[in-house]
């Protein structure tokens, strides 16, 4: 790192990242049908980084293939991120190029290399927790839904308009779910098949017991609204039993957080305030030996607490 010419050699590549970092971000938005067939009398009229960015999310896209590699389009959309895998995916690279740049540079390049390495890991588990975070705030939603429902049943609304009345009226995440078991129901899909999937997209079991509800109303006919009052109330009172455990649990999480991010920031404050002092770790075979057998005991402990302090209901 004291030679001029590979100092100005990885700034370049730092900047070369963040270039395509920006690019990747601030694409613009393609519609999912060609322009061509949605405007056939119009002539689209891209510009250099609109080709170049366009080219790179082909690329990427032939690289990871159809599954979307550990960014699945499951997960982004689960995530609530309005990207495409392949796009995601040049995103990760290159925030990884720059993390591992600019970490070689501010202290030394075996701390770099391992931070790069660690960025994709983190990607996805910033997606996981966004996942969550959806999940949890749609559970929050789903009584004022059901209120809605019942709401739009009793004015003599049907099922499915009184659920795309329930979807007009409320918010993110619920809004999305609800539209999309209006459209998906349109186009052909049974009302029970899609609310079991938006079931299990959200990961809730509340949820699915209204899809069994309308179900059982559709066979064997009944009050509907009545039975997602009745359903309400058991919702509501679990989810008074959730709330009880979260508050009982929230400080075992709290030093979860604390204890898993303790060593990578002291290890980053280290590296930053004397950036020769862990250069043993990444010159000497047993400072790997030790970087491993870390690395496997964090990952250990990391799984252990996550599964002390996390309660199935």
């Amino acid at each position: 790192m004291d030679s001029p010419l590979v100092f100005a050699g990885a700034i370049s590549l730092c900047f070369g990242a963040l270039l395509i970092l920006v690019i990747v971000v601030l694409r613009p938005r393609y519609a999912a049908i060609p322009l061509q067939r949605r405007r056939p009398d119009g002539q689209p009229d891209p510009s250099t980084l609109s080709r170049f960015s366009e080219s790179a999310a082909n690329a990427m896209d032939g690289l990871i293939g159809k599954s979307g590699g550990p960014f699945s389009r499951e997960l982004l959309y689960n995530a609530g991120v309005k990207m495409t895998p392949a796009e995601f995916s040049a995103f990760v690279a290159a925030v990884t190029v720059a993390v591992g740049l600019l970490s070689s540079l501010a202290t030394n390049l075996g701390f770099g290399i391992l931070l790069a390495v660690a960025t994709p890991f983190v990607a996805r588990l910033v997606l996981t927790v966004r996942r969550d975070k959806r999940r949890s705030k749609f559970d929050a939603q789903l009584i004022g839904s059901i209120q809605m429902l019942i709401g739009g049943l009793r004015a003599g609304h049907s099922v499915m308009r009184a659920i795309e009345a329930a979807a007009s009226e409320s918010e993110a995440p619920t809004s999305e779910e609800l539209t999309r078991i209006v459209n998906e129901t349109r186009i052909g899909k049974d009302a029970r098949e899609a609310i079991d999937d938006s079931a299990t997209r959200m990961d809730s079991e509340d949820f699915r017991w209204i899809g069994q509800a309308i179900q059982i109303n559709r066979e064997v006919g009944g009050d509907l609204a009545e039975v997602l009052d009745q359903v309400a109330g058991t919702i509501r009172e679990r989810s008074e039993i959730k709330g009880h455990v979260r508050s009982l649990s929230a400080e075992g999480k709290m030093s979860a957080y604390i204890l898993m991010a303790l060593p990578v920031g002291v290890a980053f404050f280290v590296g930053m305030v004397n950036p020769g002092y862990l250069d043993v770790f990444v010159q000497k075979p047993i400072g790997w030996f030790l970087l491993g057998l870390s690395a496997l005991m964090f990952i250990i402990g990391g799984f252990w607490m996550s599964r002390i302090v996390k309660i199935k209901f």
